[in-house]
């Protein structure tokens, strides 16, 4: 098949799930044999792991970045002879319409119930709210968790795909990035995500310091558009809290492969990735207690909440007093992790799905 991945920051992924996601099935579909594309956004080389890369401009401000570049893509799409083409965040359904005149089969990867994040106002909550009943109308629905598809079961009367995120990292030596950081070997706590309010980074690092610890924290990220948030965790991190800024790669996955315990504070998605990512590389996993979150970790992650009241930092001095505790933990994730979320499974689903879509 000729396929196009259309509505991420493109490959190699240097941003979030999405572009993580992009570029490890697009490289597994190319190994699988066939044609695929990945629209991107910033300049680099024509291809990356057999994947062709299609750069476009976009205009970078929150609000127009991802759909000014979901629109010259998906025009770009119509000139390229695709067999089918995947879009990725329901915020890019718009082109749906566009996409199935010219008889282009497509699915979309919704994501989470967007709208719902706090960073939104308005006009953002309702472009999420349109891409919702865009999708429904003219795309075959995919969506990563039971919970986001049980959400367009009951409000868009459409029964979507239920196709998980991949867990397993590629085998690699470690990075220097321990070293860089001063941190040792499960000798620190370890929080992923981008900072952003829906995202909870404030209340990781006030519930870290109500605990009282001396281990370090990585708060792992970055506030692309949020400068004020970012300004007030500066300003209310200890001398033993760590801001590495937005990695990648093998710092990532060395970061994540040798944590304590890992962090996992998102309050909206479905299968978040540096969740199942942390139960298949290190296994010690506490998560924030969202019916999305649940289902992903079932009895394998430790739960807390933040609101009303806020149980991580007596969950995180409980697990950290225990050993043993930790310890299954960790096989019980690794154990999920390897029979839930696998990347070759994920794209056997995806390259069936596709094919049938033709």
């Amino acid at each position: 098949m000729k396929l196009a991945i259309l509505g991420t920051r493109g490959v190699p992924p240097r941003y979030g799930g999405f572009e993580t996601f992009a570029a490890e099935l697009g490289a597994r579909l190319v190994q699988r044999g066939h044609d695929v594309s990945v629209y991107c956004r910033d300049a680099g080389p024509a291809e990356w792991e057999g994947i062709r890369r299609i750069v476009l401009p976009s205009i970078g401000h929150k609000y127009f970045e991802t759909v000014s570049h979901a629109l010259l893509s998906a025009i770009d799409a119509l000139r390229r002879d695709f067999d089918a083409i995947l879009i990725c965040n329901a915020a890019n359904a718009f082109v749906l319409p566009l996409l199935k005149a010219a008889r282009i089969p497509v699915a979309i990867n919704v994501d989470g119930i967007e709208r719902k994040r706090r960073k939104w106002n308005i006009a953002g909550r309702a472009v999420y709210a349109i891409g919702e009943s865009f999708s429904a109308a003219f795309a075959t629905v995919i969506a990563d968790a039971e919970v986001i598809a049980d959400y367009y079961r009951n409000n868009y009367a459409i029964d979507p795909v239920v196709i998980p995120y991949g867990s397993e990292f590629p085998t690699e030596p470690d990075s220097d990035v321990l070293q860089r950081l001063g941190l040792t070997t499960n000798n620190y706590l370890l929080y992923v995500s981008r900072f952003e309010p829906e995202n909870n980074p404030l209340e990781v690092l006030e519930a870290y310091k109500n605990a009282g610890l001396a281990i370090p924290l990585v708060m792992l990220g970055e506030a692309r558009y949020d400068k004020q948030l970012a300004a007030q965790l500066r300003s209310r991190a200890t001398a033993n809290t760590i801001f590495p800024g937005a990695l990648y790669g093998a710092d990532y996955r060395t970061l994540q492969r040798h944590a304590l315990v890992y962090i996992q504070a998102t309050e909206v998605g479905g299968t978040h990735p540096a969740l199942i990512e942390a139960m298949a590389s290190n296994g010690c996993v506490l998560a924030h207690d969202t019916p999305e979150n649940r289902e992903v970790g079932g009895d394998a992650v430790g739960y807390f909440k933040l609101r009303p009241g806020e149980t991580l930092s007596g969950t995180v001095r409980e697990w950290l007093a225990s050993s043993d505790l930790r310890q299954t933990q960790i096989a019980k994730a690794r154990r999920r992790a390897a029979e839930r979320y696998g990347w070759e499974a994920v794209t056997s689903a995806y390259e069936k799905l596709l094919s049938g879509l033709l």
